[in-house]
């Protein structure tokens, strides 16, 4: 799944993938902004992105839906 996190003032998106569902990561955002930690999460390739959550813009979360890869015949 795909998210895009906006920082404030920072011009350029994170964009990362994950393994983890909509729902873990919602939770994961709830919980940084009400306790005031940073957002912590974990890309496909076990990467680890840290974004105080003081400094969070928003947080875009895709669908728990896998990308198709392939062509399409037209």
């Amino acid at each position: 799944m795909e998210i895009t996190i906006g920082v404030q003032h920072v011009a350029r998106e994170l964009v990362l993938e994950t393994d983890q569902t909509s729902d873990a990561v919602v939770e994961h955002v709830r919980t940084a902004l009400e306790t005031g930690n940073a957002l912590e999460l974990t890309d496909t390739r076990g990467r680890r992105v840290v974004v105080p959550a003081a400094a969070l813009g928003y947080v875009e979360v895709g669908g728990d839906e896998a990308r198709k890869v392939g062509f399409h015949n037209l």
